[in-house]
């Protein structure tokens, strides 16, 4: 494998990232949905289907797909005092402080082999499944959601917990402590995986950064200029820091434009109101096209510089990046109530695979239709599960290696 590549969102994607939904998903509770970020609870024998389809479209074109399972196993297997850093690693971030019910903890997941640790690390622990007798007062205390491990059912949208940007990645400090164990993940691969570690990979974020900022918020619009929205899950200071160290580093970035998203479920990412489609095609959900703050921000001798950008997204878009034209197909079309649903359901957040080819979910029908008028190939893959955890198909998909445009 070689080193990650991703300067542009529609050069042809080469290699992907996916995690195929698992028995997290089984166990979400109604009572606990919103604590575990979901508003359904998806049928996992389904959405397993689904995103089998999602992987082999991706290979019909091309695609190399990778799992950040079997990753993680590789990493793990290496080395038996890896495998125990792991662990801890997992007590920590699971938030799991009194002693004994860690060591508890710790015993139950060694008696696995590690395919299947990682997986009772993703699909989650519950109180029946360890002995834990009288050995922790906190465990007989805090009975009141059945896991000790909490199960990693947002981990399918591989977009947020990482991002490639040029030839280097970040790590993310999720927002919410829920997700925040996603990032350890790829954490692990990144630091120690041969096929990684050996290519000494700039991050530019990582998870014990002091601010939020989730991958879906990140969208690399050309080899000069970044977006990142502030968002629901992404905080404005992350956003410096992130253009500080790209501007710092070796890459050519020479503009980050940052988009103040409204705090809304509909709208949690950058993403999820706009994606790139061809050179100069965009998708947006039409009722923040006028309203969204933007700021650009440069490097300068005394760090960072912003300045506040006036007009609508289309007119920067093209502005910075020198483009004679801009074309927004509006998500849902004219229709006020289609806008609403198919935002609903991700719409807006497609995942190109090469420059006028993107994958879409089929339930958005109105969308795809004026992508396609507008000169785009749109695959289309079934959702009827997957979209229950709001999130499409670059919401799932982490692009390692994209093919150089001009």
């Amino acid at each position: 494998m070689t080193r990650p590549f991703v300067y542009s969102e529609i050069g042809k994607l080469k290699t992907v990232l996916l995690h195929r939904p698992g028995k997290e998903l089984e166990n979400l509770t109604p009572t606990r949905l919103k604590e575990l970020l979901f508003d359904d609870i998806p049928y996992l024998e389904l959405a397993q289907k689904e995103h089998d389809v999602l992987a082999s479209v991706l290979r019909e074109n091309g695609v190399e797909v990778l799992y950040v399972t079997e990753l993680l196993k590789e990493t793990l297997s290496q080395d038996e005092n890896l495998r125990e850093e792991f662990l801890s690693d997992v007590i920590k971030y699971n938030n799991i402080t009194s002693k004994s019910l860690a060591e508890r903890m710790k015993e139950y997941l060694r008696t696995f082999p590690t395919e299947e640790m990682i997986e009772k690390v993703i699909s989650g622990v519950s109180f029946k499944e360890v002995n834990l007798g009288y050995s922790s007062l906190a465990s007989q205390l805090r009975r009141e959601f059945p896991f000790l491990i909490r199960p990693m059912a947002n981990l399918y949208f591989q977009r947020d917990p990482m991002v490639t940007i040029g030839r280097g990645v970040t790590i993310n400090r999720m927002s919410t402590n829920i997700r925040r164990r996603e990032s350890l993940l790829m954490d692990y691969v990144y630091k120690y995986h041969p096929d990684f570690k050996k290519n000494d990979i700039p991050r530019y974020y990582d998870l014990e950064d002091p601010f939020f900022i989730e991958g879906g918020d990140v969208e690399i619009l050309s080899s000069k200029v970044v977006a990142v929205g502030i968002s629901q899950r992404t905080e404005p200071e992350a956003v410096e820091l992130l253009a500080t160290r790209l501007f710092q580093s070796d890459e050519p970035f020479e503009r980050v434009l940052a988009f103040e998203i409204p705090e809304s479920r509909a709208f949690m990412h950058l993403d999820t109101v706009f994606t790139m489609l061809d050179y100069y095609k965009f998708v947006i959900h039409p009722k923040l096209q006028g309203v969204i703050r933007l700021f650009s921000i440069t490097p300068s001798k005394y760090g960072i510089h912003i300045t506040s950008e006036e007009g609508e997204v289309g007119e920067v878009l093209k502005k910075y990046l020198k483009l004679p034209a801009i074309q927004i197909i509006k998500c849902g079309g004219d229709d006020p109530v289609v806008q609403d649903r198919e935002q609903w359901s991700d719409g807006s957040n497609t995942l190109c695979v090469s420059p006028g080819v993107v994958i879409a979910y089929s339930r958005n029908y109105v969308t795809n239709s004026l992508i396609r008028k507008a000169g785009v190939e749109v695959i289309e893959i079934p959702s009827s599960e997957l979209s229950r955890g709001r999130g499409g198909p670059r919401c799932m998909s982490m692009p390692i290696i994209r093919e150089k445009i001009d």
